[in-house]
């Protein structure tokens, strides 16, 4: 029996919804190896399961690991965590807010790869400047695989996919719906080292990333608002979170050998 086509086809059959998937099985309700056969035979792009060699050891410690994710690009981006930061932020920031995170993002590129989630706005930015600065990021879909939402975002979802890695637990056209977009934030998490917030609101869905960030252990890394009434990045720092003013502020908490080089 080919169980990791199996695998595919079940996380295929029930839109990559984690609670469906284990149910089926559970219950014994999968495909037969010939339905899994014609089902994967239509895939064009590459998977990754739970049982594979190559799965993240990481990975499976995070809530709810995925038993399958879809990807186009550089699969070994996610190997090691340690390597990548995720970049988060509202949708729609202010010119300070995009400046802050151009030069921030550009100052961590020479260490980290950038992981978001190809929204608009600080995700856009992200991506952009690692992009144009000859660094790696990653793209993590709220969507089927092969769906680039929102549209607008057509040009560098392309060049992620040929250049980076895209990255999703749904398959093809499968559309975007609002409980893909919290399951997605627990893998921009889970793909990081630590998370970096550089404008967002109270009410954010950032949140919800920096959330599995904080219960994984892991650093929360906040660039301070003006905006004293909705700035969920002014909470975070009240309790805890660190300070950013530019890359060092990063790049030093995480790597103390950094801070040994600009001495020298």
């Amino acid at each position: 029996m080919n169980v990791r086509k199996i695998i595919i086809a079940t996380s295929i059959i029930h839109e990559g919804n984690w609670k469906e998937i284990l149910y089926a099985f559970q219950t014994n309700n999968i495909p037969s190896e010939e339905e899994a056969e014609r089902i994967c035979s239509k895939m064009k792009c590459q998977a990754i399961t739970l049982f594979d060699r190559e799965y993240p050891s990481y990975l499976r410690e995070c809530f709810e690991p995925p038993f399958v994710l879809f990807y186009y690009g550089d699969i070994s981006l996610i190997k090691d965590n340690s390597n990548n930061i995720a970049v988060v932020g509202t949708r729609n920031p202010t010119s300070i807010g995009v400046e802050n995170t151009r030069n921030i993002v550009r100052g961590l590129l020479s260490k980290y790869c950038v992981v978001s989630g190809l929204a608009m706005g600080i995700d856009r930015v992200a991506h952009e400047i690692a992009i144009e600065n000859g660094g790696k990021t990653i793209a993590v879909l709220g969507s089927g695989i092969d769906v680039c939402y929102p549209s607008s975002n057509q040009d560098i979802y392309d060049e992620i996919k040929k250049h980076h890695l895209l990255i999703s637990e749904y398959y093809h056209d499968v559309p975007p719906n609002q409980d893909h977009f919290p399951q997605r934030n627990r893998l921009i998490s889970a793909f990081s080292c630590s998370t970096l917030v550089t404008e967002a609101g109270i009410r954010s869905g950032t949140s919800i990333t920096v959330c599995y960030t904080i219960n994984s252990g892991k650093s929360v890394f906040c660039v301070p608002s003006s905006d004293l009434e909705n700035s969920l990045c002014n909470d975070l720092i009240r309790e805890g979170a660190w300070l950013v003013r530019n890359a060092d502020d990063i790049l030093y908490p995480l790597d103390k050998s950094y801070y040994a080089k600009l001495n020298n």
